[in-house]
């Protein structure tokens, strides 16, 4: 699939429609306005492209105490002593964080996700502690996100190399309108050991903003075997290649 096929960031859902300007004869001016202003929109776009923003609900920062004075569960569990040993495996990690991976930033404090809710392929409502005892690689993505889409292939590579009983990539499409639209794209790019999961009501994307987790899309967490963080990356990596298997392979205990 070629870029041209890909949807643009103003098909997020909730995006305003693109506006196209018409020049008026005789109003030099105001043509130079328009020039810098499309150079302006363009410059927007490009950004949007690498890293997709729109459409997600929960955008408002959920970290703030409720009318009641407490503060929301996902945020008062986000510390979480039995997490320590995340924190050392990411030490461990450090030297693996390089090349396509030197984005991911490594847990530095014991912090245990939110409690994850979304649905198999099959509609069945699942949780994030339903994958206890592997490690995974959380990813959100969307298609109407542009660097989602180009990073399926990868995840799908990943998940065929070293899928395992000991980890899994779990994807997790938030496209909230035509719930056949991520199958059939999926389908068509030949992705077959993903397992597909979805969250239409993008809680999943909720949950972790209001941890500070998510804030665009993709948004990648790598979890060990006790829904613990061991990393977090905001934006596309390259997952197939040989920087993110040695990784992986590290987390799961498999060595180099």
């Amino acid at each position: 699939m070629t870029d041209a096929n890909l949807p643009r960031p103003d098909d997020a859902p909730g995006a305003p429609p693109a506006k196209t300007p018409t020049a008026a004869a005789g109003k030099p001016g105001r043509m130079i306005g328009l020039v810098a202003g499309a150079a302006v929109l363009g410059a927007v776009t490009g950004a949007l492209a690498l890293y997709g923003m729109n459409g997600l609900k929960g955008n408002a920062s959920a970290t703030k105490p409720l009318p009641d004075g407490t503060v929301p569960a996902a945020t008062a569990a986000i510390s979480d002593p039995d997490c320590a040993g995340a924190v050392a495996t990411a030490k461990r990690l450090a030297p693996f964080a390089k090349g396509e991976l030197a984005a991911l930033s490594l847990a530095t404090e014991p912090r245990r996700l939110p409690p994850l809710t979304f649905t198999d392929g099959a509609g069945k409502p699942v949780t994030l502690a339903d994958f206890k005892g592997k490690t995974l690689l959380v990813n959100l993505w969307a298609t109407w996100c542009v660097p989602c889409r180009k990073e399926m292939p990868a995840l799908d590579t990943l998940e065929k190399e070293q899928g395992s009983a000991d980890f899994q990539v779990l994807a997790i499409n938030l496209d909230t309108k035509d719930p056949k639209k991520p199958r059939a794209f999926l389908d068509e790019i030949g992705v077959s050991s993903l397992a597909f999961h979805a969250d239409p009501e993008t809680k999943t994307f909720q949950a972790l903003r209001s941890v500070g987790r998510g804030f665009g899309l993709p948004t990648t967490l790598l979890v060990d075997a006790k829904g613990c963080e061991i990393g977090y990356l905001a934006g596309p990596a390259e997952w197939a290649s040989e920087d993110a298997q040695t990784l992986i392979r590290q987390a799961v205990g498999k060595g180099v």
